[in-house]
């Protein structure tokens, strides 16, 4: 008995360890699976882009009941939605003070639990989606709403809650005044510690897109990957082609998968190992969630993802930056699906 209880105790140890990976590196990497599912997804051409009305009947949260397309549906209160960000910044959160501190949301997601079933779902939601956000002068004095990118809605905050509230905010009124009811946010520099505290990885290059800026990542060269390295190889992207993050999303999941893989080692060997990697990471983290909402998504992430979405759209070159117009028609469609039951 006692030696089941402890493989039952390993195991949801390694479990927690993978959760906390995948929340922490898909917030980091997040845009290559989002991109990778966009890429696969197919999406509706024409009608409703970006437009200010859809031309089926809005979705309202304030009222218990929306009709769509002839039909009654009730929202789902069973969900608990949590936003997840990966921020372009540096160093520890608590040093940041301003919008100059503050960076862009590299990568944006959205975890939807279910209570009752205690189940989970994923939105993937592009960092470039064209939508209405609320931009600030330097003092945080209000500007008003404007439609731009989204990610650029955490830059008007602090780099810490302000920012976090703002996508929030911003992330809700796209979906039609989703709830979301928590928020964790990460920036770049986790990518190396995370590395360098598993001890390295050593992986396979998937193809050649870094063969140019380093030589040694040729396709099919196996290679080690230390904290140091580890950021080149799974951000870098040529800026000057469009929709160039594409490129990088093999990358990204060989990157994860071996990070993974090395982490579980790590986890038979140290029982102290998962608790070394969440305060290695704590620094460069902001939320609002405690101890016990991530207890509930480990929980329910044992019952794996049930669906995964992305915000359907298309992505385009804009005058100067790449630009993502949501389709509105099947961004509706979506939100019934994943939120709402037919009544």
């Amino acid at each position: 008995m006692k030696k089941n209880t402890r493989k039952a105790i390993r195991q949801r140890k390694i479990c927690m360890l993978l959760i906390i990976i995948l929340i922490i590196v898909l917030s980091i990497l997040g845009g290559g699976y989002y991109l990778l599912s966009q890429k696969n997804a197919a999406l509706p051409k024409n009608g409703g882009q970006n437009s200010d009305s859809r031309n089926q009947t809005d979705l309202n949260q304030n009222s218990d009941t929306v009709e769509y397309k002839g039909e009654t549906y009730k929202y789902n209160d069973h969900l608990s939605n949590y936003l997840f960000l990966g921020i372009d910044t540096r160093e520890a959160v608590d040093t940041y003070q301003s919008q100059a501190d503050a960076g862009q949301a590299d990568a944006i997601f959205l975890v939807s639990m279910d209570r009752a079933t205690e189940k989970i779902k994923v939105l993937f939601i592009p960092r470039d989606s064209m939508t209405r956000i609320e931009t600030f002068n330097p003092y945080g004095q209000s500007l008003g709403e404007t439609t731009d990118h989204l990610n650029i809605q955490y830059a008007f905050g602090d780099g810490k809650e302000k920012s976090c509230e703002l996508m929030k905010t911003a992330v809700s009124n796209m979906l039609d005044g989703l709830p979301i009811q928590g928020y964790c946010s990460m920036n770049m520099d986790g990518i190396s510690v995370i590395t360098d505290f598993v001890g390295g990885i050593q992986l396979t290059i998937p193809d050649d897109s870094l063969a140019d800026v380093n030589p040694e990542y040729k396709k099919g060269a196996v290679v080690d990957i230390t904290g140091e390295t580890a950021e080149q190889f799974v951000r870098y992207r040529d800026i000057d082609k469009t929709q160039s993050a594409l490129v990088r999303q093999e990358r990204q999941k060989t990157f994860l998968q071996a990070l993974v893989q090395k982490a579980q080692e790590k986890a038979g060997e140290d029982a102290g190992f998962v608790t070394g990697l969440y305060d290695s990471v704590k620094s460069y983290t902001v939320t609002n969630m405690g101890n016990d909402i991530f207890a509930k998504l480990l929980a329910a992430s044992q019952n794996g993802i049930t669906d995964t979405e992305t915000v359907p759209g298309e992505g385009t070159h804009g005058e100067n930056f790449d630009e993502y117009h949501i389709d509105e028609d099947a961004l509706s469609d979506l939100i019934i699906s994943m939120f709402y039951e037919k009544i």
